[in-house]
This record gives C-alpha cells, sequence and structure tokens, in this order.
C-alpha cells in the first residue's frame, strides 16, 4: 500500500491501526464560541486510524528511565500537523503526547509517546 510520497508502509502496522483516535488542540486565548466566551474544550485536528501499544516489559523500563511518564505509544501515519502541545483521545480515554518519534525519518509514520491522563 502506497503511503505518502509514494512510500510503502509495513501491511503489519497497517493490520495493528484498529483504533480510530481523535488528535486535538487544546483551546489557546483567542479560541471563542459564538458568543464570544472562552472555549474549555478540546478542539478536534483529525480523527485517525492507529495502533495503540500499552508499554511494558523491557519497554517500559527503557521509557522510564527516560521519560518517567510514557506509558503508551499511539502509532499513526505520519502527519505534518502534530506536535507536542496536543492530545489524543480513544473511547473517553485522553492521551497526553510527551513525544514524537518520526522512525527513519521516512514520513510514513509517526509514534506518540503518551501518557494517560487520569
Amino acid at each position: 500500500m502506497a503511503g505518502p510520497g509514494g512510500a510503502d508502509m509495513s501491511k503489519s502496522l497497517l493490520a495493528r491501526m484498529k483504533h480510530r483516535v481523535t488528535i486535538c488542540r487544546l483551546p489557546g486565548p483567542d479560541d471563542t464560541d459564538e458568543y464570544g466566551q472562552p472555549l474549555d474544550d478540546p478542539i478536534p485536528v483529525a480523527t485517525v486510524w492507529a495502533a495503540i501499544e500499552p508499554l511494558r516489559g523491557r519497554e517500559y523500563f527503557a521509557a522510564m528511565s527516560e521519560h518517567a511518564d510514557v506509558t503508551t505509544r499511539i502509532r499513526i501515519r505520519y502527519r505534518e500537523d502534530v506536535d507536542r502541545t496536543m492530545i489524543v483521545e480513544y473511547d473517553g480515554t485522553t492521551f497526553e503526547i510527551l513525544h514524537i518519534i518520526h522512525p527513519e525519518f521516512n514520513r510514513r509514520e509517526l509514534q506518540l509517546m503518551c501518557k494517560e491522563r487520569q
């Protein structure tokens, strides 16, 4: 399957992308509703297919040594409009994006290293 720029994406990764997640940005001071009131709720940017992978075992301890709060990796197709100030929502759970990894900088995939909001 061809991805952006004609690059092939791993079929195994596509098979694991079975969760429909919404990437949102948090409202800023200029974001208001139709009455001029500040917005409180996150603003959806995109709804995409993703693989949600809780870190476990050696992966979790490696992540903890560098980033104590990373508990989940969310893999999505490459997008230029995702940054660390955003959140990911899935089935009533909200994840904060702590780090974004671009594997091999090939513009095929993003790995969002996240922590679950309590």
